[in-house]
């Protein structure tokens, strides 16, 4: 099998990191640059010295995929063993130990099953392979890694014709920003109960008309019942449409997934099916309609769309925000093995266009899409604001603040008048005024003293 140039450079980079004495690696390319053949080619390599495999990947459902690319790159079976990670957890003690362990989407290497593996052949060279080395919730994965080899960007994929420019279409259908965190992303009970809403159905189906008609799409969905409903409401508008899950059985799947490749199922709904590493039919849109939190996820599912074909503009719809959490699926990110740190609010750097609603950087001028011209917005400091409050406020009499109806707006009365600290939890107290968390302490020492 013939490499492209920069996967042959990116397997060059990891041997010479091993020749440096490296003992596990994680290579970063981004969705679409062609992991598994480079996987299959480094496998093929190793079984070809009659070296042995272990090829690690996080579902079942992708062992015969990945089986299949690797008899392509003429991988030696009788010395690579394919398996999920589950099943190759149990039977640490019982495997044939490798010389080559190799993790697929090993981003999800810090969890327990995975360490057990890798802990288990310490002799092993360990190299894992993801499209973004973060994992939410949990210590960066220089915990497992030692080296991070990163090659071409998404931006660099799409300028060289090897993945689809695309269009990102940002009109949210639900408002997300009250979700509460459970286990590392939005708490699915609350998301299945923001999501499952006629009207978001009906208004996906109006906008796939507007943006994406007649596309072959595939939506990604957060539960089982809001993709049932969302692939009946577009059957209802007179679209072909199926839903598919984890549940759905294999003849029924594979019936499903060929229609929508024939072109005779226009639009796909599944939920956590068309995920991490699968491949999936060509599509030109896709539709989000799962709120998250984990950057992977969202990469993933936005970049279903962007296989190359000649002349495609992929189409990205996102009804949830996911944007205003991530940003745009070609960013610039800068990785790291280290632990991440929180990221700040408000450091996606991205506006959504009023006239079309397509999503571009803060820095564009005019909408690339429509023309629309965006204003420049002037920035005033924050202090010099204050500043000019503060003064407005020291010119009001005493008693004005009885006016005040929040902590915050009492806080900068006192600092206009010049008043202790103590006068403005006395005065929160008389106007029944909610005390920060961080200032109950004075409230009831003062309420004690009072006593």
């Amino acid at each position: 099998m013939e490499l492209r140039q920069y996967q042959t450079d990116l397997i060059n980079n990891i041997r010479n990191e091993l020749r440096n004495n490296k003992k596990s690696v994680c290579a970063v390319l981004g969705c679409g640059g062609g992991k598994s053949v480079i996987e299959g080619m480094i496998a093929q390599s190793a079984t070809k010295k009659n070296n042995r495999v272990l090829f690690v990947v996080h579902r079942q459902e992708l062992c015969q995929q990945i089986e299949s690319t690797f008899s392509a790159c003429g991988v030696d079976f009788n010395y690579c063993t394919v398996g999920m990670v589950q099943t190759l957890c149990r039977r640490v003690s019982k495997l044939a130990e490798p010389k080559l362990i190799i993790v697929d989407e090993c981003h999800h290497v810090l969890s327990t099953s995975y360490r057990k593996i890798i802990e288990g052949f310490p002799d092993a060279v360990v190299v894992g392979f993801t499209a973004t080395p973060v994992r939410m919730n949990e210590g960066g994965l220089g915990a497992v890694f030692d080296s991070l080899i990163q090659s071409v960007s998404t931006k660099w994929l799409i300028e060289n014709r090897y993945l689809s420019p695309y269009r990102y279409y940002g009109v949210e259908l639900a408002d997300t920003r009250h979700l509460h965190t459970k286990n590392g992303d939005f708490d699915k009970a609350e998301v299945e109960s923001l999501m499952a809403r006629s009207v978001i159905f009906g208004n996906t189906v109006e906008n796939w008309r507007k943006f994406a008609d007649g596309k072959q799409t595939i939506v990604y969905c957060s539960s089982i019942n809001t993709s049932k409903e969302t692939a009946q409401a577009f059957m209802d508008a007179g679209i072909v449409a199926a839903h598919l899950d984890g549940t759905t059985n294999k003849t029924e799947r594979e019936r499903i997934v060929a229609n929508f490749r024939e072109g005779k199922v226009t639009v796909l709904c599944n939920v956590d099916l068309f995920g991490e590493g699968f491949d999936v039919p060509d599509c030109e849109a896709v539709v989000l309609l799962r709120p998250t939190q984990s950057l992977t996820l969202h990469i993933q599912q936005s970049m279903r769309s962007m296989r190359y074909k000649e002349g495609k503009t992929a189409i990205i719809l996102d009804h949830v925000g996911n944007y205003t959490r991530h940003g745009l699926p070609d960013d610039e990110r800068e990785w790291t093995l280290e632990q991440k740190k929180k990221k700040k609010k408000n450091e996606v750097f991205v506006k959504t266009c009023p006239n079309c609603y397509a999503v571009v950087r803060n820095n564009v001028k005019q909408c690339e899409i429509c023309g629309y011209e965006f204003e420049t917005e002037e920035r005033t400091d924050p202090k010099v604001v204050e500043g000019v409050m503060l003064q407005e406020i020291s010119k009001r009499p005493y008693n004005d603040y009885k006016k005040c109806r929040t902590f915050e707006e009492l806080e900068l009365f006192r600092k206009a008048k010049k008043y202790k600290f103590y006068w403005m939890i006395y005065k929160a107290i008389e106007l029944g005024i909610e005390i920060p968390q961080k200032y109950i302490y004075w409230k009831y020492k003062l309420l004690g003293a009072a006593r």
